[in-house]
């Protein structure tokens, strides 16, 4: 609502919610594609779930776990928990071996183990390749946290080995340790990732451009013995060199030749374009829909425990389009919060948008009082802080009113 020529400036309540939309649509995104209610478990390994960690029941030094949001409100509340954002491919732990005597209260049937599950330093509540906490008390450097779109780790954008690109589009990011492990990745990079972001100072300008091409030389001898004696390719699976001379002679001694004869990663390599091979590199949105998936590509993301990236539905981006799906679908039609401003009048737009921010600000404190202990803001959480204002509210009404004479 905008003020009229001479008066003070106002900001409508419009203003105040479309202000917050972005940030209160990446919450409900994270958490609305999953069961709040509900434990996991029975769902199996889950695609893609909110996750936590339970510092107070699995401390560090003894058997990573994950569990999941509906037991992070139910089993764990008042726990010190990490919030891990999501994971693929998850089976809730609550209550299993690694929690003792601790039984899940809302699946208690569960097995001992669930050995398809994949852990990290995450689920003591570190990150990064520098092993620390976020956030960290003792880091002064404000800088954001990446995630890599395989191993699922947070990195610090200082250490990420390249300038994160300054782009709006949704991203991945993929880190230098996990491209090295799945190297044929690097050639689907020189086509078609983000140009890496090098920043050059004007003293070290000549020696940075000089090693930068050499380099690309170095690259360019690569790809052509590559290309040149596709027999002796070694791809790097897990942190090991696999030698695939014996697969490429079976499939080029037999008919099953033609189910490759339409490989993009050979166009690839035959198009000779270079890349180099150092720090995390960025991916457009849809890139993972180039890739090829012809049945020798298959078996080679297989090897490198990658073939989630065929899969459009695994991503972070599907996930919580899903949950805002899922929220829109149980709210449809317009907000009844804006349809009621409709019926106000001027005065009592204006009393509600005080009544607003005021709420807004103490909502806000009260919340960060939970983000500093790193707990869980639970629905009795929320209920109570509703009724502490409802009656402070009712305290304001029953002092009555003041007149001037």
């Amino acid at each position: 609502m905008a003020a009229n020529d001479g008066e003070e400036a106002t900001v409508s309540l419009v203003d105040v919610l479309e202000e917050d939309e972005e940030l209160e649509n990446e919450a409900s995104a994270v958490l609305g594609g999953s069961d709040s209610e509900k434990c996991s478990f029975p769902e199996g390994y889950v695609k893609r779930q909110a996750l936590y960690a339970c510092n107070t029941c699995t401390p560090k030094g003894g058997e990573p776990a994950g569990v999941c949001l509906a037991c992070s409100y139910k089993c764990h509340e008042g726990h010190d928990l990490f919030e891990l954002y999501t994971k693929r491919n998850f089976r809730c732990d609550c209550g299993n071996d690694k929690f003792g005597e601790m039984e899940c209260k809302l699946f208690a049937d569960k097995e001992k183990l669930n050995s398809g599950n994949k852990y990290s330093h995450n689920f003591f509540g570190l990150y990064c390749t520098c092993d620390r906490p976020y956030p960290d008390p003792e880091d002064e450097v404000a800088d954001e946290m990446i995630q890599c779109v395989v191993c699922e780790d947070w990195l610090h954008g200082r250490h990420l080995g390249c300038v994160a690109p300054d782009c709006v589009e949704p991203q991945e990011m993929i880190c230098e340790t996990c491209m090295n492990k799945a190297h044929f990745l690097w050639m689907y990079a020189a086509q078609m990732a983000v140009p890496p972001v090098t920043k050059v100072s004007p003293c070290k300008a000549e020696e940075d451009v000089k090693v930068e091409v050499e380099h690309e030389e170095e690259e360019k001898m690569i790809q052509n013995e590559i290309q040149s004696s596709p027999v002796d390719e070694k791809v790097q699976v897990n942190g090991t060199s696999s030698c695939k001379r014996k697969h490429q002679d079976e499939i080029e001694g037999s008919s099953k030749d033609v189910s490759c004869s339409g490989c993009k990663l050979k166009e690839i390599k035959a198009s000779g374009k270079s890349r180099i091979q150092q720090g995390a590199v960025f991916w457009p949105g849809a890139w993972r829909t180039t890739l090829c998936i012809c049945a020798d590509c298959k078996i080679m993301y297989a090897d490198a425990g990658v073939s989630f990236l065929t899969d459009e539905a695994d991503t972070v981006l599907a996930y919580e389009n899903k949950g805002k799906s899922t929220e829109q679908a149980e709210q449809p039609g317009r907000d009844p919060l804006m349809s009621a401003l409709d019926n106000l009048n001027r005065v009592q737009q204006l009393e509600i948008i005080h009544e607003y921010n005021d709420m807004k600000t103490e909502l806000k404190d009260f919340l960060q009082g939970f983000a500093a202990e790193g707990k869980v803001v639970t629905p009795e959480d929320i209920r109570h802080f509703f009724e502490q204002q409802q009656s402070r509210k009712r305290r304001r009404a029953n002092t009555g009113q003041f007149y001037c004479s």
